[in-house]
């Protein structure tokens, strides 16, 4: 049996650079949640990301999918992949650590992969893929920090909804390879209209925008960035993933965006590794080996080749004497 969509070169560079796209957005949203509730961020960061890539696809000569199926299409994955997920994950942050909120996060590409093997034919979970899935998991938890699983339990409620968020971004992911021969950037700008859409009455009706204080400079500056770079970019490179290797390898991102929020704080800000990071990184990239298969396969072939090459050898010997 086939193990499904394999990861290349080009789509392990894709999949880091929207590790370090997704990774800031939980900086941005810290920044940003000092300011603004939960929903209104989410329909600005949805809203100027919309607003962006349609510009730049219009530039660009695109044009979106006619008729009213196209849409409904759009719609579902928008309340999927972006509504319900950052409204979630906004929410949770108000009331638990980011890191509690990664952790849970984390578990995004067990989430898909179990969905996938029982509603899809070419993504099927295989012992590799669990086995190194289970791996990164844990590397995840070595590194952002055990000691965050201790506060499980305090904020059940916002434990439950990041851990929805990780359901939600599974489903997206499934419905998401219907786009498979759109252009990435299209179908990114389709599902944030779409998302703004949804959001738009929400926010008027609970947030009540007009009432806040105006924001200032810094909050502004995080909506900009995790609208353009965590969202509008993010999303173009995540359907070219999706459409390239599948659902389950596209949310392994998961994984890698602890690792690159770590040596960024090393490299930009001059950071120390503690022994605990180095360990988790360690144990992530061992999982996505795993996950990968290719170790596993080049060893399979050398055994083959080792093999033949001593039935070789035998059957030489034994027509010498």
């Amino acid at each position: 049996m086939a193990d499904g969509p394999r990861m290349g070169a080009t789509e392990w560079l894709l999949l880091v650079t929207l590790s370090v796209l997704w990774g800031g957005s939980f900086f941005f949203a810290k920044v940003a949640l000092a300011a603004l509730p939960p929903l209104t961020l989410v329909l600005g960061r949805t809203g100027i990301a919309a607003a962006t890539l349609v510009l730049v696809l219009y530039i660009a000569g695109y044009r979106f999918r006619g008729g009213m199926r196209a849409w409904c299409a759009y719609l579902v994955m928008g309340t999927l992949n972006n509504a319900v997920p950052f409204a979630l994950l906004a929410w949770s942050q108000t009331e638990i650590a980011s890191g509690l909120a990664s952790i849970l996060n984390s578990m995004t590409p067990l989430c898909t992969a179990l969905l996938a093997h029982l509603f899809t034919r070419d993504e099927r979970l295989t012992f590799g893929k669990l086995t190194g899935i289970l791996v990164g998991l844990a590397g995840a938890i070595v590194m952002i920090g055990p000691e965050l699983l201790a506060g499980l339990g305090v904020h059940v409620l916002a434990e439950l909804a990041a851990l929805a968020a990780t359901v939600s971004y599974a489903l997206a992911g499934l419905y998401g390879r219907r786009f498979k021969g759109d252009p990435p950037i299209v179908t990114a700008a389709g599902q944030l209209a779409a998302s703004a859409c949804l959001m738009l009455p929400a926010v008027l009706l609970v947030d009540r925008p007009w009432r806040l204080a105006a924001p200032g400079a810094a909050i502004w500056g995080a909506l900009a960035g995790m609208a353009l770079l965590s969202t509008a970019l993010a999303y173009i490179l995540y359907f070219r993933i999706l459409a390239r290797a599948g659902a389950t390898n596209v949310l392994l991102v998961t994984f890698l965006i602890p690792v690159t929020a770590l040596l960024l704080g090393v490299l930009v800000l001059g950071e120390r590794l503690e022994p605990g990071e180095i360990a988790g990184m360690l144990l992530i990239f061992a999982g996505l080996a795993l996950i990968d298969g290719r170790l596993l396969r080049l060893r399979e072939r050398v055994r083959s080749r080792d093999g033949l090459g001593g039935e070789r050898a035998t059957q030489v010997a034994d027509g010498s004497t």
